[in-house]
């Protein structure tokens, strides 16, 4: 019987053999065929490379082991459905959820001792950029909860693949070169260059060319290392900062609590009035803040994450310009909150509620109704932002409905069926 029964295992082998080693090598002739692919298109980049300075023996030895990343997302694949970019979780959770108040709590006490251990440091930063040390350690433990996330991803090899396969090819094209220019001019060794899958890289998350735009030598050692010299990469930070409008001397924000019945429909930046006129409206800055007479020029607007619900905040100019550095209201929010906390141990004083958040299609969808009835003038993106929640009070408003200017499965109903009427 053993005989009998080697005999047929035998031949079930070979049947299935031959289809198993065609598959295995139709397999490797596509991966081959994609790699010979990349390497011609890497290639392709060598004369634009050269222009920049890139010498033959860098560009060679930066690219000669590099593969495509076929399991980053954003990357558009022939023959697949298009990987959409991971959700930011400033887009997709509440404010309660992403300015967790146990993660600010232990990023403050982490800031406070991170200040004094960098005292010098960030004093000689602020001296010379006005930006004061508590929103510098505020970045820095926000992008990378002060450099003890580590980074996942091969910097050269995202950047390379999204040049070649992703959704905004141009865009990653460029970042590339300028990745191989600091390369070559030494600031930091390819195995080092850390980096998120959208290729941001160093303790405060930079793409190349905001490396080449902003980066500071703040140690002195003749390199811009925002991956491992912490002065260099704060004071890089604060560079970024001051480029982008950055107010010395001046708050990121001023938390107040806002008059009965206020008007959640004008909380969008368009409308500005000095804080001074703000609080003659009844708004009341918390804690008992006293505002000096500058302050009470300042020109801001006002910020209601949570439409009437939660805290409430007066935003002046430094807010937009963090708001420049990552474009989220809830990534400013965190920063910010965090900035004053490592100084002062209060919480808001208005807590966030228990509100859920709409999914990002049911957000498009009361958009594209919003836009449909001539509330809304923005992009449907799903993301429900200032001039999202304005444009829904107003709709509010106008069908009398509570003015809350907070997006729920009941409003959305709500206008699906009135939409075509």
């Amino acid at each position: 019987m053993r005989p009998a029964r080697r005999t047929i295992r035998a031949n079930m082998v070979r049947a299935f053999a031959g289809p198993l080693l065609a598959v295995c090598l139709a397999v490797q002739a596509t991966a081959a065929f994609a790699d010979v692919a990349f390497d011609t298109f890497l290639q392709s980049l060598w004369p634009e490379a050269q222009q920049l300075g890139v010498s033959r023996a860098t560009f060679d030895a930066t690219t000669r082991a590099l593969e495509p990343d076929l399991t980053l997302p954003d990357l558009v694949l022939p023959g697949k459905a298009e990987r959409a970019p991971p959700p930011q979780a400033e887009f997709v959770q509440t404010p309660a959820d992403y300015v967790r108040e146990t993660s600010i709590a232990r990023l403050a006490v982490q800031g406070k001792k991170l200040w004094h251990q960098h005292r010098e440091t960030l004093a000689a930063i602020e001296q010379r950029f006005g930006v004061p040390p508590a929103v510098i350690l505020a970045i820095w433990g926000r992008e990378t909860a002060f450099g003890g996330h580590k980074l996942p991803h091969n910097a050269m090899r995202v950047l390379a693949t999204q040049a070649y396969l992703g959704r905004r090819k141009d865009m990653f094209r460029q970042e590339f070169l300028t990745a191989l220019k600091i390369v070559q001019e030494g600031h930091v060794k390819p195995a080092e260059m850390r980096s998120s899958w959208a290729g941001a890289m160093g303790h405060t998350q930079f793409l190349p060319t905001e490396f080449y735009k902003h980066g500071i030598d703040m140690d002195g050692d003749g390199k811009r290392d925002i991956w491992a010299s912490v002065p260099d990469a704060l004071a890089s930070a604060a560079a970024q900062l001051v480029a982008k409008g950055w107010q010395r001397g001046r708050r990121w924000a001023y938390e107040v609590k806002g008059p009965n019945g206020a008007d959640c429909t004008i909380a969008e930046p368009s409308v500005t009035l000095p804080v001074g006129e703000w609080l003659k409206r009844g708004y009341k800055p918390a804690h008992g803040r006293k505002l000096s007479a500058d302050e009470l020029k300042e020109a801001a607007s006002v910020l209601m994450p949570e439409g009437t619900y939660g805290p409430a905040f007066l935003t002046p100019k430094n807010y937009f310009v963090i708001k420049d550095y990552n474009f989220s209201d809830l990534y400013v929010l965190f920063v910010g909150h965090l900035s004053d906390r490592i100084q002062d141990a209060r919480p808001f004083e208005t807590p966030w509620s228990k509100n859920t958040q709409l999914k990002t299609v049911e957000v498009e969808a009361m958009q594209r109704v919003l836009a449909e009835r001539g509330f809304y003038k923005d992009k449907v993106d799903g993301r429900a932002g200032m001039l999202t929640r304005s444009a829904l009070g107003a709709y509010q408003k106008s069908n009398g409905l509570k003015l809350d200017c907070w997006p729920t499965a009941a409003v959305l109903g709500h206008m699906q069926g009135r939409a075509g009427n």
